[in-house]
């Protein structure tokens, strides 16, 4: 109970400290006898509050965005233009809510929540503008007739009368709309005197203190109403002058120790240019020193601060030991949880740190790979062939380090004990998986020779007006992965291949390993001089801050788990995902199937690899094999393999003692076990895999041909197999060289994604100075839009490059 009183210890007055001791003696039963208060309780108490108290002034702010969820004590500032309405008169009563909320509901979380607010002015503004109308209007009524109202004017109102105005009634609103919460306010007026001045500098932080320990919200804003202008130059050697609400904040976040910062304005954050202009970029980490990089516009449309102001205050509070994070408080689609964000470490508006990391930022690191990537785009096929090849060579020349790497990540790994054995396989690299791997790559390599820029369509539009549509690189991919190691060279070869820059995101069990095989990609591109093209993110950005910066990234790839790329599909709502979100794979047992065939093609789906996405999860049985020896066959060879069988709702009501029944049928297990339901006939099949499946892989075992063809075209799924294991449905299987993922999605790409999925296209038109009005009416053109044929240069062999 001691930490949340410890603040007052700064306080100069050892008469307030000795209050306030007195009350936590009541506070927590202990006696309150002036001689047993001396001599025991009061210096037991004074040494443990020194301590916690020293424990925060001594620290310093927090230096990355994750670590803002630790934050405490919170001040939100309001800027005028957050406040108001965009005519200035008035209260945005939407926005307001949405930040009522947010705060009481982070006070409720057991923080401690301040409030300075801004909007006084344009409250009262509006009052006595209404009065000002009415009492015209009733005079005009009087003397001139209703004909004279019209022509009523409202003179200009003089901003502290509006201030004396509007103080009451928004603290009125405040503490309305903080009630539905449950949540108490009280209101807290300042001017610059007050912390100028010692003993009122005092009895201010003590105010707040026992606020703060009540479980009060303060409401604090300057005494509009009788504040003097600013003195010049008073806020030098280590003081700032409150000459606005941003320097009121900055200076009670100070004064009051608070952990974190917030200043809401009309703007998304510190640009490192004039919002509006067209290279503005949103800076997302702000440091000391970078100022000068900086050129600041025109302040808000209302209040007296601008972005150079808010930086200043911003500067001096991060001094001072608090974090500082500006954002925007107007936009409809963040308003609601725009603090909230905040403090769960999102990446939102600018974030100031007085630490700089040592690399560069994942902003940087983007805009690295696709001015590399570029370059890469335009080498010859067989130089980016080259780069794979090489690639290829270094997995196998380089092996043992390699491995070495990945058994450091494998032995913390297996102490953490946080894994499951199906992602400990995943994780694990042996060099089996990296001769595997590096034939993979060769393959690219010889693929990627007509890729892009191969032309796939040519039409002659007109006399000497020749178009063509030609492949060409998506442009930035993000690929993000979890404890599979071997992802990364896979999809950096399928990137180079396609000519495409790539974004890496690795889990960090594999940090070892995906450093290793990241720095061997980048010395195999290095050899064409492109090696940035391919970048490993390796901060601590969150996977939904990445899914953000939609103006950098062209496609996100997943790698991983259902609910990662679930994750990913929700955050990222400007970036086109290329991915399943679970790979419910059947394989339905026909009643004219092969014994032989339906055991090795069930134990394959299901055992080979329980934890991939094309492993079998639900087994369809046609009733007419269930009281047979195949079916017991089934069900003694999925008993002898450990598999745990989950009955089926219609395969339960045949048996008098039953596994245990699915919960649901639409279940991805992602190890030994899976669900058995039994069906009456093939279509019912396809019925059951439309309503319950994913649209990943599904297969059928039958010797009935018209049958198995039936079932191929009608199953939309995005594999569908015939007497073949679902095991099948993999990029390297299916001779792609390696894949990126498997795609469920309807446009695009389908299925395993190869080097194809990687590439769009582009339109080329070569003419000699067509218009458009040459085919009008008047002109002296015609169309003839003639398929011409389509011919591709003969790429040049690089085999002799791969190391046999």
């Amino acid at each position: 109970m001691l930490s949340r009183y410890h603040p007052v210890v700064a306080a100069e007055s050892s008469g307030q400290l000795t209050m306030l001791l007195q009350r936590l003696s009541l506070h927590a039963g202990l006696p309150s006898s002036p001689r047993t208060q001396r001599t025991t309780i009061f210096p037991r108490l004074a040494k443990a509050l020194t301590q916690v108290g020293l424990a925060r002034a001594n620290s310093n702010s927090f230096t990355h965005r994750g670590e803002l969820r630790k934050a405490k004590r919170i001040v939100v500032k309001l800027g005028s233009a957050v406040v108001t309405r965009g005519d200035e008169c008035g209260l945005a009563l939407g926005r307001l809510a949405s930040v009522v909320e947010q705060v009481a509901m982070l006070q409720n979380q057991g923080r401690e929540m301040m409030i300075v607010t801004s909007g006084a002015v344009a409250f009262g503004k509006q009052r006595l503008r209404h009065e000002i109308l009415l009492s015209q209007s009733v005079r005009q009524a009087l003397h001139s007739g209703q004909n004279q109202i019209k022509d009523m004017s409202v003179p200009v109102l003089e901003a502290r009368a509006c201030a004396a105005a509007g103080q009451s009634g928004l603290m009125a609103l405040y503490e309305a709309m903080f009630t539905q919460y449950s949540t108490c306010t009280a209101q807290v007026l300042v001017t610059n005197l007050d912390f100028h001045d010692d003993q009122k500098r005092r009895n201010l932080n003590s105010t707040l203190q026992e606020l703060l320990r009540m479980n009060i919200v303060p409401i604090i804003n300057t005494n509009d109403a009788v504040v003097p202008p600013p003195e010049p130059n008073s806020d030098l050697q280590g003081v700032i002058s409150i000459k606005d609400n941003d320097s009121l904040a900055a200076r009670l976040a100070v004064e009051m120790k608070a952990d974190l910062l917030i200043a809401l304005s009309d703007v998304e954050g510190l640009y490192d240019s004039p919002p509006g202009t067209d290279d503005a970029k949103l800076i997302d980490i702000f440091y000391p020193g970078d100022q000068l990089s900086i050129t600041y516009g025109t302040k808000s449309r209302v209040g007296i601060g601008g972005m150079e102001a808010k930086v200043k205050a911003a500067l001096w509070a991060l001094q001072g030991g608090t974090s500082v994070v500006i954002a925007n408080g107007t936009h409809p689609k963040v308003t609601g949880h725009v603090i909230t964000d905040i403090v769960e470490g999102k990446k939102v508006g600018t974030f100031f740190s007085e630490v700089k990391p040592a690399g560069p930022t994942v902003e940087q690191q983007t805009e690295m790979a696709r001015n590399s990537g570029r370059t890469l785009a335009a080498l010859h096929p067989e130089q980016r062939g080259e780069i794979i090849c090489h690639l290829a060579n270094l997995l196998v020349e380089k092996k043992e380090e390699i491995l070495a790497a990945n058994k450091m990540d494998m032995d913390l790994a297996v102490n953490a004990g946080q894994l499951s054995s199906a992602l400990l396989n995943r994780l694990s690299l042996s060099p089996a998986k990296l001769n595997s791997l590096a034939i993979g790559l060769r393959q690219i390599a010889l693929a990627s020779q007509d890729s892009v820029g191969r032309v796939l369509r040519r039409t002659r539009v007109a006399h000497n007006l020749e178009l063509e549509q030609i492949t060409v690189p998506i442009g930035v991919l993000l690929v993000i992965f979890e404890a599979r190691p071997d992802c990364l060279p896979q999809v950096s070869a399928l990137a180079i291949a396609s000519g495409n820059a790539l974004l890496a995101k690795g889990g960090k069990e594999a940090a070892n390993t995906n450093r290793i095989l990241h720095e061997l990609t980048q010395e195999a591109l290095d050899i064409h001089w492109v090696k940035e093209a391919v970048q490993l993110v390796s901060t601590r950005e969150e996977v939904e801050d990445l899914c953000r910066l939609d103006e950098m990234i062209d496609l996100i790839i997943p790698r991983g788990s259902s609910q990662l790329v679930k994750n990913i599909q929700s955050a990222a709502k400007g970036i086109p995902v290329l991915g399943h979100s679970e790979g419910i794979c059947h394989v339905y047992i026909d009643s004219e199937a092969a014994i032989d065939k339906v055991i090795k093609i069930v134990r394959d789906s299901k055992c080979d690899y329980p934890a991939a996405c094309n492993a079998m999860e639900t087994l369809l049985v046609h009733r007419d094999i269930l009281k047979t020896p195949l079916f017991d066959q089934i069900i003694d060879m999925l008993r002898t393999e450990q598999v745990k069988i989950h009955a089926g709702p219609r395969f339960a009501s045949n048996l008098t003692f039953s596994p245990s029944e699915v919960k649901s049928l639409r279940t991805e297990y992602g190890d030994l076990e899976c669900c058995i339901e039994v069906v009456d006939s093939m279509q019912e099949a396809i019925d059951h895999i439309h309503r319950y499946g994913s649209s990943h892989t599904d297969v059928i075992v039958t010797e009935n041909e018209d049958t198995a063809e039936r079932f191929l075209q009608q199953l939309d799924s995005a594999c569908v197999f015939w007497n073949v294991s679902s095991r099948f449905a993999d990029g390297y299987r299916f001779g792609l060289g390696a894949e990126v993922g498997i795609s469920t999605a309807r446009i695009h790409a389908r299925g395993p994604v190869g080097l194809e999925g990687l590439l769009t296209t582009k339109w080329v038109l070569r003419g000699d100075g067509h218009t458009a009005a040459d085919f009008s009416e008047q002109g002296t053109m015609e169309y003839l839009h003639e398929n011409l044929p389509v011919t591709q240069p003969q790429p040049r062999q690089i085999a002799a490059q791969s190391e046999e």
